[in-house]
């Protein structure tokens, strides 16, 4: 077991730094960046100050350099071209051009937000959708059952941002409230006391439900499915015959076993919460890495937004190797590296 983990961090420190590579240079293809542009309207003043402003740029972020050159420097593994901001490994996340800001400072709370959402709403897909799709299975056919199905649908059909934009309308018809953000506004800026956590709790509710709506809808028809298909099975077939309760029978047999297509979606579920709530975040003016990601990606601020990427990249190889782990826990039929 201890093998199989050092073996998994060091392909996944493998993995990242070749997804590192991809990143620099998709952010580099297209023509121009936002310092390119900066610099080109410097030179374009014509005096000696501007000029020499634009020299000092150009040698500060590496744009004279190579780029490779500029990829080592980011990544930090290369000394940083005129002492520029580069260098994730040792810590430091670059320089937001946009903003003339560190990274760390323009994305401050945002990460942690982040990652609180997703999980607020990976918990949420899983304890709602679970119960109902065990229930649809067990009563197929039944009037609960095709209500599952119909509540399926709607969850698949609907999309995010258009239930957001209802649920922000009616709620401030109906009841005169806002639920923008993720906390009261004039808890925007503040440090963290007790009132700003409840405040962050009491609108953490739509957010979650507004994003985790279709992954649970797909996940009941998934669920469903996979333990109808469990439950027509001979072994089950025969506990039941032998006098095993259904119950118990359905939790510690076919359960189980339907199971494992969700355990491993967790690698693939995490990152699409991130890149899927754009739109949600953009509509409900959620404080998370998403808005910023686009905003940084228009503007072409390449430190900006290959950070972020990497932070979703990290997500991903982490949220691979749990379900890894989670796996080989719960189906012994699964050996982590073993005979």
């Amino acid at each position: 077991m201890i093998r199989y983990f050092v073996r998994r961090l060091l392909t996944m420190a493998a993995t990242l730094l070749v997804i590192s590579a991809v990143v620099f240079v998709i952010i580099k293809l297209p023509p121009g960046d936002f310092l390119s542009n900066q610099i080109a309207e410097l030179r374009a003043q014509g005096d000696a100050s501007a000029a020499a402003r634009a020299e000092f740029l150009v040698t500060q972020y590496g744009l004279d350099r190579p780029v490779w050159e500029q990829y080592l420097a980011w990544v930090g593994l290369w000394p940083a071209p005129g002492g520029g901001y580069a260098g994730l490994l040792q810590g430091n996340w670059g320089w937001s051009f946009e903003y003339d800001r560190p990274v760390a400072d323009v994305l401050g709370d945002s990460l942690w937000l982040t990652l609180l959402l997703n999980l607020t709403t990976l918990i949420f897909v899983h304890v709602v959708a679970i119960p109902i799709a065990i229930y649809s299975a067990r009563r197929q056919y039944s009037a609960g059952d095709y209500l599952a199905t119909l509540f399926g649908y709607i969850g698949l059909a609907m999309p995010s941002f258009l239930l957001a934009l209802i649920l922000l309308y009616y709620m401030n018809l109906w009841f005169g409230i806002s639920i923008g953000g993720l906390y009261d506004p004039q808890y925007a800026g503040e440090p963290w006391t007790w009132d700003k956590i409840g405040s962050l709790g009491q609108h953490l509710i739509v957010p979650t439900i507004v994003i985790g709506l279709s992954g649970t809808a797909a996940m009941i028809r998934r669920m469903r499915a996979n333990l109808l298909d469990e439950l027509a099975k001979q072994y089950y077939v025969t506990a039941r015959a032998k006098g095993l309760p259904e119950r118990r029978a359905l939790m510690k047999y076919p359960f189980r076993m339907a199971l494992n297509p969700f355990i491993s979606d967790i690698g693939n579920l995490l990152p699409q919460l991130v890149s899927g709530s754009v739109l949600v975040s953009l509509v409900m003016s959620l404080p998370t890495v998403g808005p910023i990601l686009l905003a940084a990606l228009k503007s072409q601020d390449q430190y900006l937004a290959g950070f972020i990427l990497m932070f979703v990249a990290v997500l991903t190889v982490v949220g691979m190797l749990v379900s890894d782990l989670l796996l080989g826990w719960l189906d012994p039929r699964i050996r982590l590296g073993e005979r």
